[in-house]
Parts: C-alpha cells; sequence; structure tokens
C-alpha cells in the first residue's frame, strides 16, 4: 500500500502535471535523480538505490519496496518511506521536511539509518514527518543510544528509529499544521549562535582560543574575548518533579523580548542568565508558559559552555546572556582542550567574578517578566492563553492524631487556631496545603520552598496547667518543617510532626497554634493540567 498522500508538483517551468513512473516487484531504480515533473512510485519488492530527491521530485516507498546504499533528499524533495525498508537515507541541507515515514502507528524498531538531520531551532531545521501518529500520541521519548531515538505512545507500543548524533543533536517534537501528524524537529542547544567577529557561530563549534564578542555594559561597547575553557554536558529530565528541578530545558521563542531579540528561538537551562538593564536573572524567572516556557518535548539533550577570559556578557541567537562562571561545578562537564593549560584552580563567586549582579529579588525581576508577558500578548507571541494559576488562601489546616483522627479547630481568635486534644495522645501532625511560592505567585519570586503554614507561638492547656510548646523554634532538623530562617516563627511543609510532651492521664486538652501566615497555594496548574492536592486533607 502507497504512504503517498497526494502531494502532487506541477512543473515550475511549463505547470505540466508530473510524469509517474511505477516499478514492479524485482525492479530497480538506481543511481537517477527526481527533480520537478517527475514522481516515482516503488511497489512492493521493488529497490530503490543511490537516488537524489530533489526541487518538487517525489518517491514514494510502498510498504515492502527496499532501500538500498544512500539515497538523498534535498530541500523541496518528498520521499514517502517504510521504517522496514533498510539503506539509508541523507536529508541535505538545515531546513529539509521532505521525509516522511508511515508504518509507524504499531511499533517496531526502524532498519533504515537516517543521516544529515540537523538545524539551528524551531522553524530553521530538518523535520521528519511519522505519519499517522499524532504530538498527543506521544508519552515518552528517550534515546536507547547516540543514534537512535524511542518514543512511547499512548497505546503502550513504542518505536525507534535510526537517525545518527540524534542525542546530541537533541529533538523536538511538534506537530504538523496541515495534518495534525507528528514532526521530528532538531532543536539548538546543540546550535545555540553565539556571535563572533566573524559572525555568528554554533556554540558547539567553539573551543578554546577562539575569539567571541562581548557587551561592556558599562560603556555600551561590543569588545573581544578568548574562550579559555569549553565544555558539555548531557542532560536527562527527571519527569516527576517540578517543571525547573526536572531538568527540562526553557525555551525562549523568536521576537519574545523585542523585534529580532531573539532573532530565532533560544534553548537554554533554567539557571542560565539572561541580561537586563545592568544586572543577570535567571531565565527559569521569566517563565510566563506563553512566550517563555519550559520545553516538555526535550527529555534528553546536551548543553553546552564556553568561559571566556573573564566572566562576560555574550550574545546568543542575538539575546544577552552570560559566559561560563565556575562557580565549582567545572568537573560535571566534559571538556574540550588540554586540561593542564584550560583548567583554572580557583572557584569564581557570583560577588566578585560576576561581569554584573547577580540579582533574583521580586522588586528587579517581576516588571521584567511583565514586560515580556505583555509584549507576548499584544504581539501574538507564543499560544493563545497566558499560563494561568488557580489559587487559594484557605490553608485547610488540622491535625492528625497518632491513630490518624482528624482533629479540626473548635475556634479561630487572634489568629491562633484552637484544636480539642483527645485523652493520650501524646503526638500529632500539622497538616495544611502546600506551595512553592514561585508557582502559586509567580515565577519572578525566588522562592522555590514547598510552604505549608507559618507557626510562631504554640501552646497546650490540660487541667490547670498551660505548657509552652517551642521545639519547632529551637531544634535543627524537624519532620514536617522548612528549614529554621524566622527567630519566632517556622514554616511548616504541610505535614509538619508536633510532640505535645507528656499528658496527664485522661486529660482532655486544648491546643492553641498560632498561624502568622498561610498561602496562596496553587490548587490547578494549568501549564500542567494538574490537580493539586491538599496534603492528608
Amino acid at each position: 500500500m502507497s504512504s503517498y498522500n497526494n502531494d502532487d508538483k506541477k512543473n515550475p517551468a511549463d505547470g505540466s502535471d508530473p510524469v509517474t513512473m511505477t516499478y514492479g516487484d524485482q525492479s530497480k531504480f538506481l543511481n537517477a535523480p527526481v527533480s520537478y515533473g517527475i514522481k516515482v512510485i516503488m511497489q512492493s519488492g521493488s529497490t530503490l538505490g543511490d537516488a537524489s530527491v530533489s526541487s518538487g521530485g517525489i518517491v514514494v516507498m510502498d510498504s515492502g519496496s527496499v532501500l538500498s546504499g544512500v539515497n538523498t533528499v534535498y530541500e523541496g524533495g518528498k520521499l514517502f518511506i517504510w521504517p522496514d525498508g533498510g539503506g539509508t537515507v541523507y536529508m541535505d541541507g538545515s531546513n529539509n521536511s521532505g521525509l516522511i515515514i508511515s508504518g509507524l502507528a504499531s511499533g517496531g524498531t526502524a532498519s533504515t539509518v537516517i543521516s544529515g538531520f540537523n538545524g539551528h531551532g524551531s522553524g530553521d531545521s530538518d523535520r521528519i514527518e511519522i505519519a499517522g501518529v499524532l504530538q498527543s500520541d506521544i508519552v515518552a521519548m528517550s534515546f536507547p543510544s547516540a543514534d537512535q531515538i524511542q518514543l512511547s505512545l499512548q497505546n503502550g507500543t513504542s518505536f525507534v528509529l535510526n537517525i545518527t548524533g540524534i542525542e546530541a543533536s537533541g529533538v523536538s517534537l511538534i506537530s504538523n499544521s496541515a495534518n495534525g501528524y507528528l514532526l521530528l524537529e532538531v532543536c539548538f542547544l546543540a546550535g545555540s549562535m553565539i556571535a563572533t567577529p566573524e559572525g555568528d557561530r554554533a556554540v558547539e563549534e567553539l573551543r578554546p582560543g577562539d575569539i567571541v564578542n562581548v557587551f561592556d555594559h558599562e560603556t555600551g561597547k561590543i569588545c573581544r574575548s578568548k574562550i579559555t575553557w569549553a565544555g558539555q554536558k548531557d542532560m536527562l529530565v527527571r519527569p516527576g518533579l517540578a517543571e525547573d528541578l526536572a531538568g527540562y530545558p526553557v525555551r525562549v521563542l523568536k521576537d519574545a523580548i523585542a523585534p529580532g531579540v531573539p532573532y530565532k528561538d533560544l534553548l537554554v537551562t533554567g539557571e542560565h542568565c539572561m541580561f537586563f538593564d545592568g544586572n543577570f536573572v535567571p531565565v527559569r524567572m521569566l517563565v510566563n508558559g506563553r512566550s517563555v516556557f519550559y520545553d516538555h518535548s526535550l527529555t534528553g539533550y546536551t548543553y553546552y559552555h564556553i568561559e571566556t577570559e573573564s566572566h562576560s556578557v555574550i550574545w546568543a541567537n542575538g539575546m544577552l546572556t552570560e559566559s561560563y562562571l565556575d562557580t565549582g561545578n567545572r568537573s560535571l562537564f566534559a571538556q574540550y582542550g588540554n586540561l593542564l593549560t584550560m583548567e583554572r584552580g580557583d572557584v569564581r563567586s557570583w560577588d566578585e567574578d560576576a561581569a554584573a549582579p547577580l540579582t533574583t529579588t521580586r522588586e528587579h525581576v517581576e516588571p521584567i517578566f511583565r514586560a515580556i508577558e505583555q509584549r507576548a500578548v499584544r504581539e501574538g507571541i507564543g499560544v493563545s492563553r497566558p499560563l494561568q494559576h488557580i489559587t487559594t488562601d484557605d490553608s485547610a489546616f488540622h491535625l492528625v492524631s497518632e491513630c490518624g483522627a482528624t482533629l479540626r479547630k473548635v475556634r479561630e481568635a487572634n489568629g491562633y487556631h484552637v484544636f480539642m486534644i483527645p485523652p493520650d495522645v501524646t503526638d500529632v501532625r500539622m497538616v495544611s496545603r502546600a506551595s512553592r511560592p514561585s508557582d502559586a505567585i509567580g515565577a519572578f519570586v525566588d522562592d522555590r520552598r514547598s510552604l505549608g503554614v507559618l507557626v510562631g507561638d504554640i501552646r497546650l492547656f490540660q487541667l490547670n496547667d498551660t505548657r509552652v510548646i517551642d521545639e519547632h523554634l529551637q531544634s535543627g532538623e524537624l519532620k514536617g518543617w522548612d528549614t529554621r530562617k524566622e527567630v519566632n516563627c517556622r514554616w511548616t511543609t504541610g505535614n509538619a510532626c508536633l510532640s505535645l510532651g507528656e499528658r496527664k492521664a485522661n486529660s482532655v486538652a486544648m491546643l492553641a497554634v498560632q498561624v502568622l501566615a498561610a498561602g496562596p497555594y496553587l490548587l490547578y496548574d494549568a501549564n500542567n493540567d494538574n490537580l493539586v492536592i491538599c496534603c492528608g486533607a
């Protein structure tokens, strides 16, 4: 059966219909070009060998046909194949969308090898169409080897493609706007374009000794600096964690900051800093879910760093960003060059060695965040909806006894929540909703702790005795409590253990807990389509 979808091209010279040539069982089409005016159909049992498809030419491989040698598809040509045809397909150029693969919806491992799959980023890269598979069908992506990509489907099956260098190149999964089928597109973690005196160069091509352009923000001048070290690191995303902790890269869409800034999509790690108004800001604090967002299609990739003679402001895809600053993690990277001459022994710090101050204060970052967010809405950049969260200030604060009984407050006055404690209960858990301020308020808040309620004074009343319970204010490590920072209060993490101490026999007690702050709490995360459940509720 043919996978061809009637995408015929007329001859641009005279507007004539293409000439169709059909090759049956046991026939061969070898060492020949296919261009405008020609459509070749290879039926089951036929062989296509060392052919070239270009300039509007079309080759349709039916199921059961064979590829031999290296068959090249150029930008403008179309080659429709099945995954079990063998041979090699070379994708010439870096903006090639001419390879379409059918027969993968039921899973399996392809025998055909694909090479030349490359590019520089979204909209400026090679694309491979997987006919019959939708983007929504994909539930996981992995790399069995450096030259293989495995995509797992909703129906429980998976398929493997052999694409030379796919793990290092990175890949983004998008939808074909014409038919909805899945497109594999090269991303550019391995292709971010760094400004140099000779023009922009891909970051993975730069080596120690090369010269890059740097921006002197104090004088406004463009200067030059030598690369002293270059390294790379493989990243495997851990999907069970929050986006910023899981390792998803951040995609900054073309024109997100200003016209031509960046001049094409930029993919960076969340902690990588961008330069604004004389300061560096971690890109994770600018994520708005629309023009700046975590790219969930990338679950494994390689990222690159270059170090200049001193920490510098450099350009990547036309956007001001930072060169590498060694704060003690250099050993995590695979390195280029002679380590004996390139490696520095000292560890740098943001306070003393950075080219500009690092700022994470809400006062400074939120105006930048809002400006980027408003530009996205105004200019229609990215998806049609912004990042939306549903939040509440209701902490749902309650206690849970040792036997698992829920204890609700009997009254609340002057910030104190009062609970009745049954006889013989000596330990309780203080349970509430919990959220990270960076999620519930906004990425521009640099607080990624999971916080429940802020507890101050705690008092236990039993018979004629009043006891102050202050272990949470005195001890360091306590289960369910955040690291103690404040003097007279401490945050829970939503499920904090509290020892009531010795109880008088057969006595009912009252426990008064001062709650100084609570919320907001994230109830629903529209960006991840997740309902947030209250712990213990």
